[in-house]
């Protein structure tokens, strides 16, 4: 069976993405809360996310070799890095004194979300609500 380059494209992007989370999922393990302790954030929280981390890594990273059955996860995946950028970006900007430390990390993420988006829309083969909506049939 043949993989379209869109297909290939936007595996190759989920896997990175999922990398991405796996090096989110160490930061969160070993260093939130005793290097970086700007907002002070309590040992068993910063593990507890962690812990998120590592599942979403999972999935993505796993779901990057069978992309067009597990297309769906990407949507999931998207409206979770969205609603981080709006909570992280919320805080930033709406609440006094709430530190820019991982001002970036919502940057990253937005860039992970577009590239879904993109992707996807430049494809023949693939189709928006194919990110949202499991696909029945034949795979």
């Amino acid at each position: 069976m043949t993989v379209s380059k869109s297909l290939r494209a936007l595996a190759i992007t989920f896997f990175l993405s999922g990398i991405w989370d796996t090096i989110g999922g160490l930061i969160y393990a070993f260093m939130i809360g005793t290097v970086f302790t700007d907002p002070p954030v309590h040992r068993f929280y910063a593990i507890f996310t962690a812990s998120f981390f590592f599942c979403f890594a999972y999935l993505q990273i796993l779901s990057a070799f069978n992309m067009r059955r597990y297309l769906f996860i990407i949507g999931s995946v998207f409206i979770g890095r969205i609603f981080y950028l709006v909570l992280l970006y919320a805080y930033i900007f709406g609440v006094a004194g709430f530190p820019s430390t991982f001002w970036w990390t919502g940057v990253v993420d937005l860039i992970w979300s577009i590239l879904y988006i993109v992707i996807t829309l430049r494809s023949d083969e693939i189709h928006l609500k194919d990110l949202f909506l499991p696909h029945r049939g034949d795979s």
